[in-house]
This record gives structure tokens, sequence and C-alpha cells, in this order.
């Protein structure tokens, strides 16, 4: 199973969120836990894009590049309406 991100240290989201991104894409990755992993992967997405990791990596996988740009475009929309 996957381990919640609740209290996870800023130092382990990179590694996490890289760890939900590769378990999803895994073919081999059951579909419920695929829902259980998506959830955590957004919510580490503020950290991890405020490390810059998108300045220096291209998501290559077009549905999860897909997934990351549209929370990213609602994270941007709910900054600016704040």
């Amino acid at each position: 199973m996957s381990r919640p991100i609740r209290n996870l240290p800023t130092e382990q989201a990179l590694p996490h969120f890289v760890e939900c991104a590769r378990r999803m894409l895994d073919p081999a990755t059951p579909e419920p836990l695929r829902r259980e992993l998506e959830p955590q992967l957004l919510r580490l997405l503020p950290v991890v894009q405020a490390l810059g990791l998108f300045e220096l990596f291209e998501v290559r996988d077009p549905a999860l590049a897909a997934l990351l740009r549209d929370e990213m475009a609602t994270l941007r929309g709910l900054y600016a309406a704040a």
C-alpha cells in the first residue's frame, strides 16, 4: 500500500512525489491503488513545484502531464482569487 503523506517532511516530498508518479504509471499497479496515489501526488504538487522540479524536468507521459497541468492551473486560480 502507499504511505500517507500527512506530516511528511518537506525534504521527503520530492522522493514521495516521484514514487507516486512511477507507481501510477506502472501498468502492474492495480486501479484502486492508482486512485489512492493520485490525491497524494496532487497534494505534493505545490511543494515540488516550489522546489523547481518542472523547471528542470518535463513529464513525458501525456496523461500524467495533463493531470499535473490541470491541477497547477487550478492552484493558480485559487491563489489569484485569494
